[in-house]
């Protein structure tokens, strides 16, 4: 009976790995056929699909750094808006929940009510006013109505509450306080490392939401010199027919996606400890 069991155990596990090996294939494909196709000339890629590799990705990527677009510096752009939105986020949302989670005061439902409310409106809702908003601030084309609203991210504050909820301890803070330690204090030497692994995937997230952000960058931002890279992938699609290179765009989006791995590369071990410990009831 242990014999068939032991053999029924094994068999799933079998199955569970292959199915684990077709999905990670099918995922990372789409990667493998981005970097295909910015090594390809445009004339290649007009004749079809191919698995192998090329040898134009020099020639592509001397063409798009000479080119019409200044590349680098939406480089620079998006990755400053992307590190210091993140990084400002992730620090005053888990400020606000630890504000949430610590204190007893009245109306403190009715806020948390309201703060996961505010993440059912639509950024398009809104967007008209905050145009107006900060035109009569004399904010437009800067980098600053992109960096302080994304401050304010429900969301991250949600998920840092939850994670608060299971594994910060209360007495863990009324420890210090009886201690003598000031709540700022409390905040940034024991509870913000405790919440490390959280911080880390939440990091990762909001980087790459901000990172990839299309929408509200391609109406604040008009100067060529100030575009994030979503923007000048874009103008780079809609060129004119006679000077509209394939190759030129596939390398453009493989450049662009570069930064989010190697910032998942580094952050991600704190994934998995921040999924398992966010489980565990205290």
């Amino acid at each position: 009976m242990r014999k068939k069991e032991s053999q029924m155990n094994s068999s799933s596990r079998v199955v569970c790995y292959i199915v684990l090996v077709l999905v990670s294939i099918m995922c990372l494909f789409w990667f493998y056929l981005l970097f295909v196709n910015a090594t390809r000339s445009n004339s290649e890629l007009s004749r079809g699909f191919t698995p192998f590799f090329s040898t134009h990705a020099a020639e592509n990527w001397h063409n798009l750094l000479h080119g019409t677009l200044p590349i680098l510096n939406g480089l620079w752009n998006s990755f400053f808006i992307a590190i210091t939105t993140s990084v400002l986020s992730v620090y005053f949302s888990t400020m606000t929940a630890y504000a949430i989670h610590a204190y007893d005061f009245k109306g403190k439902k009715y806020i948390y009510a309201f703060i996961l409310g505010v993440m059912m409106i639509p950024t398009q809702v809104t967007v008209l006013g905050f145009l107006q908003l900060i035109g009569k601030m004399n904010m437009d084309d800067s980098f600053i109505p992109l960096i302080v609203p994304a401050i304010a991210a429900p969301i991250t504050f949600f998920y840092m509450k939850q994670y608060m909820d299971s594994s910060l301890s209360l007495s863990l803070i009324e420890a210090a306080r009886i201690d003598g330690a000031g709540e700022f204090r409390i905040f940034n030497t024991i509870v913000f490392p405790l919440m490390k692994p959280a911080i880390a995937v939440q990091m990762i997230f909001t980087f790459v939401t901000s990172w990839n952000n299309y929408f509200t960058p391609s109406l604040v931002l008009h100067t060529d010199t100030k575009k994030t890279l979503p923007i000048l992938i874009a103008q780079l699609r809609a060129a004119d027919w006679l000077k509209f290179d394939m190759g030129q765009v596939y390398m453009m989006i493989a450049f662009s996606i570069a930064p989010v791995i190697i910032v998942y590369l580094f952050m991600s071990r704190n994934i998995v400890g921040g999924v398992s410990l966010g489980g565990v009831k205290e």
